[in-house]
């Protein structure tokens, strides 16, 4: 049988999702720190900037104040992505003394520990916790006085190089299906397919900004004929569409002719830009939450462990045991993710299962490890 639990069990409601809004009331976010933080406006930061790790810092700090009278010394940051999480992490690290993992199981290699500063990337999940027994051992403190930022997407739940393809197969089942609504007796599933394929790779993040709202908005009106597949891509390709904006001016220009399906969605995400929003797409990341949490605890426990892998999203164990091994030595443990909160929450606007009626970090996972 396999263990259960939420992420809740350990980190409470200390929890922000890419608002920088913590799911713990009683915590200040964004809203309340962006000046203190030095921002020029109540603008949502991306991970990778530097203003991204200041405003986390006071969030922690805020967190660290209600527990204890004694300040954060040191910080223990564990995440899975090269870039974004890196970035994150060596800003903190201007703050506040840091280590971090940075891990994936990427088995088809031998199992090696690479440091660079205060960094340390492992290629098993397993070595987390070897990782953490020689930070144990060695002058860097783990107490009440500790931080421990730990990522949510693809580290503490679908492991990069485990399980991180059913996180993205239920983020692609909500594209479709919300495309497939908005386009009703006209969608193809296969044309679908390749358009999203092709934008999804880095090549074009320059239309899309590697932002999945963009992505799912441009292939639902490239497949709706609002600009042809064939002009869109001549477009993109000598230079005409050069951003995100330029397309949806485009889109703008061809409202008129819009089914009422297209044109509901084409002014959602309008409306949502003019506002600033970074979560422009509503209607898409509603459904993302509901084809994720379906994707937990579904299974039954007789299910082998690679099958349960492919099909179902399941805590990482060794990271769980982590957090385990720093609550016991008194360290603040709070994490982040970069999921919207529309997608991390129940939406009022779609029907839910009552048990899946919760944040994601409160629905019940299974825990499985490596």
């Amino acid at each position: 049988m396999y263990h259960r639990e939420t992420l809740a069990d350990y980190l409470g409601d200390r929890v922000v999702y890419r608002n920088l809004r913590p799911a713990d009331p009683s915590l200040p976010g964004l809203a309340d720190v962006w000046q203190e933080a030095g921002l020029e406006c109540c603008r949502v930061p991306r991970k990778t900037e530097p203003s991204y790790a200041v405003v986390v810092l006071r969030l922690l700090e805020a967190a660290q104040r209600q527990r204890s009278r004694a300040p954060l010394r040191n910080a223990l940051f564990i995440g899975d992505m090269p870039l974004s999480d890196v970035a994150a992490a060596r800003h903190l690290a201007a703050h506040l003394p840091l280590r971090g993992f940075i891990g994936a199981d990427r088995l088809h290699e031998p199992a090696t520990l690479k440091v660079d500063g205060d960094l340390t990337f492992g290629n098993r999940w397993g070595q987390l916790l070897d990782w953490l027994e020689q930070m144990a051992h060695e002058s860097f403190a783990m107490d009440e006085q500790t931080a421990v930022l730990v990522d949510i997407d693809k580290t503490y739940i679908g492991a990069r190089g485990r399980n991180d393809h059913v996180i993205d197969q239920a983020r692609l089942e909500a594209v479709r299906l919300t495309v497939e609504e908005a386009l009703a007796d006209t969608f193809r599933e296969e044309a679908f397919c390749a358009i999203y394929g092709q934008l999804y790779q880095p090549t074009y993040h320059f239309l899309t900004a590697d932002n999945q709202d963009y992505l799912a908005y441009i292939s639902l009106m490239v497949m709706g004929n609002v600009i042809p597949s064939d002009e869109f891509w001549a477009a993109v390709h000598d230079g005409r569409l050069q951003s995100f904006d330029a397309f949806v001016a485009l889109c703008e220009q061809r409202r008129a002719g819009m089914p009422n399906g297209l044109a509901t969605v084409h002014q959602e995400v309008l409306e949502n830009l003019r506002r600033g929003d970074p979560t422009p797409f509503k209607s898409f990341r509603y459904r993302e939450f509901v084809t994720t949490a379906a994707r937990m605890d579904y299974l039954p426990d007789e299910t082998p462990r690679a099958e349960l892998l492919a099909q179902e999203i399941v805590i990482t164990q060794e990271v769980s045991q982590a957090m385990d091994f720093l609550a016991t030595r008194g360290a603040l443990l709070f994490a982040t993710s970069d999921k919207p909160d529309e997608a991390s929450n129940p939406p009022s606007s779609l029907a839910v299962e009552p048990h899946k009626s919760r944040p994601i970090h409160r629905l019940v996972m299974k825990s499985v490890g490596g």
